[in-house]
């Protein structure tokens, strides 16, 4: 029998605050979306800039949030949140129970950024490549990277075709960056 995404599966989208240099933590927003449709919930949580707590503490704020019965899958803008604070996205989708799906605008100079990886931590490498391949994802004819744990490459361009529906970005990714945003400046800026 045929899975079929449903279209208003309960999606978590993270996303980080901005940040300075003098910031040692970061705010994370968690959006809870129903498909591309509309916010159910609002969670947030703060790691250390360049630290190692992020995998930790996505697992922590979903375990305890109210609406975990209701996920069925985990958005996160990028693998790394507030500077280089690595998500293990399998270690998340394990203790989770839930998949992941790691989306980036841009394909990372992998060279580049595992150079700059190793001067702020050494075993971030061993998380980079666990994470495994980067997919090009052509949706709607809008250009993502995208990063998957617990989900297969079909079903995740489903999901993301079902909620890229007013910018390349997923709604729980551009919802929950424009909250980030309109937190840390007062309104939001940038592009979401």
């Amino acid at each position: 029998m045929k899975k079929v995404v449903k279209k208003e599966i309960r999606i978590l989208g993270i996303d980080d605050s901005p940040y300075t240099r003098k910031d040692k933590n970061v705010l994370c927003i968690g959006v809870v979306y129903r498909g591309g449709s509309y916010i159910d919930g609002l969670l947030s949580f703060k790691i250390k800039r360049d630290g190692r707590d992020a995998t930790k503490k996505i697992i922590q704020t979903i375990k305890k949030t109210k609406h975990k019965d209701q996920l069925q899958i985990i958005m996160i803008d990028g693998i790394t949140l507030a500077g280089f604070n690595l998500v293990d996205i399998k270690e998340v989708s394990k203790k989770t129970k839930l998949p992941v799906i790691i989306v980036m605008r841009k394909k990372p100079e992998m060279k580049k950024f595992l150079k700059a990886l190793k001067k702020i931590n050494k075993k971030g490498e061993k998380i980079i490549r666990k994470a495994g391949k980067i997919h090009n994802s052509n949706v709607n004819r809008k250009n993502l990277y995208i990063q998957l744990a617990g989900i297969s490459l079909k079903k995740a361009e489903k999901i993301l075709k079902l909620t890229s529906l007013h910018s390349t970005i997923p709604e729980p990714l551009r919802v929950a960056h424009i909250i980030a945003s309109g937190v840390y400046f007062g309104e939001s800026k940038g592009r979401a």
